[in-house]
């Protein structure tokens, strides 16, 4: 622990916590042994004050039994290191009765000279300081070590995965790919479970950010081995079909490694990699340094000003070099560049003038070219962020109506391999306007986490591009192929799934830059006076202790990814004002102010806060199901039964919790449990809305067409769009584009199995 807020009583154990259960099972116990050794010393002690300090000693010392037991369980589980647990446990138990010994000052009734003679903690606070000191060292010890267990199951996990992922790339026949890629699925399972705990759980945001991208790529590499595989294995001499495998294991086994990298701390050749210089550093750093001038005019040396605003510069040549920029947007850059420069060389003149002087303090033209530097390095970051966001957006429409994607299906279905060469070529195309738009992302996103988000989006076109392109030639030599038409459907939903968490990231910069906190607008929907105040009043305010947060926490993640999803898909909407947009936001934003509940932070504090905000949830789901009904009539009987259909389950999840806010509760167990019910409730209602968001959104956009321009050009492309109603319950589930990997998501892809025992 590097710190402690015990005063200045430093409790330095010399072991670094990297995870926050370990952060947070400490916590309380640095809360009592502060106050122990923190209490008043007053020459008459009060019976309350002696019964105090006793209570807390015998509570320490109870914990630490409890504790230690646990600790020398897992000794006898882990040979490896019972040596080390047994002996940190053995200190921690002897700390704890030290502890103990020392607060045990009698009967509160008994004479206070007779207190006073023995050795306590009124007589001998050095020992206390002492005793809680290998306390909490040894403590944390034991937390260490335990957590060294949880790394070494990760890398058991990651073991395995890796040999059955080598028995899955050399089978021959689809009997044994079965029965392989079946223990596979049950492997990667594991896995995930074990990651995704290790990510949730991690102090580091640049550490989470690289595992919800490692764990990204297996999420979507899963399904893509799975179709992959089964087309090699269909069509053995095809050269692209073997192609598109060897790049899906490789990239699974990239990632695999990733994770192991970040768990272990390990450093790989390719670590330079993961943060590149942006240019958003390079400003914070640059005006960092000259702020600080103000303190100490000899802080700097005024070469190094100018050196550091020429690499500055230099690194926004990737905007004004790129053929992708507009005249003016170049010109608006190279103008705020040459500014800075020449407010800098102003600052340096002056600065020289103060040194000369031997000035203590910048005089006042100094303090005036101090705060125009500044502003002129602002201004250019405002510029290029302006550049980057708003060709960010551009593209992010141009491809949403994915013309090159539909173009290669077809041209592949008709075997024609001259289109498919055509329509690679304008993929490849997009694919590199694309990835250099993730790189000018990535120098103004702003926070090291989401630098980490745009490499991987950067990364991720830059595979799956070529993977598309060798599975469309699969199918074009194939073109009467089942599997390989469903492969290169496979990697086309990755590639759409990119371009959603690619509009998320644009938002979570554009947050950042606007200073927003929180990666979504909260919705305020806190109890007012005089609003359902009869439910209210039946359920008592409680606040939900470190475990069952830690419980609730996990149920909540699922939340947070599916109210992204929903965000994602409302994104595409062209009527950003359509009461279907606006009421699925609303619910959408509950959900994730529900999902920050779970993890004791945002605006619900209480459970009666939580409670209320379901039952808001529940009005605002119903007058989305009125809307749904609303639009349903413009539409033709197959379409109106679809809609219809997925409106009578969203009813019914909603009636749930209402019917749940009718029922009141005593007791944390059963409040807990309703707290449970309504998450889950909620989960339902974003996995119906999930799905009938897009479903809605092409048949808005069909009909507004139909209205405006009749058999126009794009009409064949809306109606292919329309012709498919909502799919099985899979399809409704929704495709997790979030950068985490989703467990229920993988065990769905296991169902595929099905499919292939019955080929």
């Amino acid at each position: 622990m590097a710190s402690s807020p015990c005063g200045n009583t430093n409790f330095d154990s010399g072991l670094e916590i990297k995870t926050r259960s370990v952060e947070q099972t400490l916590i309380p116990l640095v809360s009592q042994i502060t106050t122990l050794i923190n209490h008043k010393d007053k020459p008459k002690k009060s019976e309350r004050t002696l019964a105090a300090i006793h209570r807390v000693g015998q509570a320490v010392s109870v914990a630490v039994g409890r504790f230690v037991a646990v600790g020398e369980a897992i000794a006898v589980e882990n040979q490896e290191l019972k040596d080390e647990m047994s002996q940190a446990c053995f200190e921690a138990r002897r700390a704890g009765d030290a502890i103990a010994q020392l607060t045990d000052v009698g009967s509160a009734a008994a004479p206070l000279p007779q207190i006073d003679a023995r050795v306590t903690v009124f007589s001998d606070k050095t020992a206390m300081v002492k005793a809680a000191r290998l306390l909490l060292s040894s403590v944390t010890k034991v937390l260490v070590l335990a957590d060294r267990i949880v790394i070494k199951q990760i890398i058991t996990s990651r073991n395995k995965v890796l040999v059955t992922l080598d028995h899955l790339e050399r089978v021959s026949t689809f009997q044994e790919f079965v029965q392989i890629f079946s223990q596979f699925g049950n492997e990667m399972v594991e896995f995930a479970h074990l990651t995704g705990d290790r990510q949730n759980d991690l102090k580091d945001e640049k550490k989470k950010a690289r595992m919800a991208a490692a764990r990204a790529v297996l999420e979507k590499c899963t399904m893509m081995l799975l179709t992959a595989s089964k087309t090699c294995l269909r069509h053995p001499d095809c050269e692209s079909a073997r192609i598109n495998k060897d790049a899906v294991f490789h990239r699974m086994r990239c990632a695999l490694e990733q994770v192991i990298e970040i768990v272990t701390e390990a450093r790989s050749c390719g670590d330079s990699k993961v943060l590149p210089v942006s240019i958003y550093n390079g400003i914070r750093d640059f005006k960092s340094s000259v702020e600080c001038l103000r303190e100490n005019l000899y802080s700097w040396a005024p070469q190094d000003m100018g050196s550091q605003l020429n690499v500055l510069v230099e690194r926004t040549e990737d905007f004004t070099d790129s053929p992708y920029t507009s005249h003016e947007q170049r010109q608006a850059i190279l103008s705020l560049c040459q500014l800075a420069r020449q407010e800098a060389q102003q600052l340096l003149q002056c600065w020289i003038e103060a040194q000369s002087a031997h000035a203590k303090q910048p005089p006042e033209d100094m303090e005036v070219a101090i705060l125009k530097t500044c502003q002129s390095i602002s201004d250019l970051r405002r510029e290029l962020h302006k550049v980057a966001v708003s060709r960010a957006s551009d593209q992010l429409k141009v491809h949403s109506e994915q013309l090159p994607l539909r173009a290669l299906k077809v041209a592949g279905a008709e075997g024609n391999l001259e289109a498919v060469a055509e329509y690679s070529r304008t993929l490849t195309e997009q694919k590199e306007q694309l990835v250099e738009t993730c790189r000018l992302l990535c120098h103004v996103s702003g926070t090291e986490p989401l630098e980490i988000t745009c490499i991987h989006a950067e990364e991720t076109f830059h595979v799956i591009g070529p993977q598309i392109i060798s599975a469309a030639q699969t199918l074009a030599l194939h073109p009467s192929s089942k599997i390989a038409k469903e492969n290169l459907d496979v990697f086309c939903e990755a590639w759409e799934s990119q371009l959603c968490d690619m509009a998320l990231l644009v938002r979570e910069i554009n947050d950042v830059f606007e200073g927003k906190r929180g990666d979504k607008r909260p919705y305020l929907s806190l109890p007012r006076p005089g609003k359902h105040s009869a439910n209210l009043k039946t359920s008592k305010s409680v606040k939900l202790d470190a475990e069952e947060q830690t419980n609730m926490a996990k149920l909540g993640l699922e939340l947070r990814l599916l109210s992204s999803d929903v965000d994602a898909e409302i994104e595409k909407w062209d009527d950003q004002e359509h009461e279907i947009v606006r009421q699925s936001q609303s619910l959408a934003s509950m959900a994730y102010n529900m999902y920050l509940f779970t993890r004791g932070e945002g605006l619900l504090k209480t459970t009666a806060d939580f409670f209320h905000q379901a039952e808001v949830m529940s009005e605002e789901g119903l007058q989305l199901c009125s809307s749904l009904r609303t639009f349903a009539v413009q539409l033709v009987d197959e379409e109106k039964s679809t809609v219809l259909a997925e409106m009578e389950k969203l009813v019914a999840l909603c009636q749930q919790l209402q019917m749940g806010g009718k029922n009141p509760v005593q007791g944390k167990t059963a409040t807990f449990q309703k707290v449970d019910t309504y998450i889950q409730t909620t989960r339902g209602i974003l996995a119906v809305i999930l799905p009938m968001l897009p479903y809605c959104n092409r048949l808005h956009r069909k009909y507004k067409s139909e209205r405006s321009s009749l058999g126009s050009p794009q009409e064949w492309r809306e109606r292919q769009d329309t012709s498919t109603p909502v799919k099985d319950e899979s399809t409704l589930n929704g495709r997790n584009g979030s950068n985490s990997f989703g467990v229920k998501s993988l065990e769905q892809h296991m169902a595929s199995i099905n499919l292939l025992e019955s080929k």
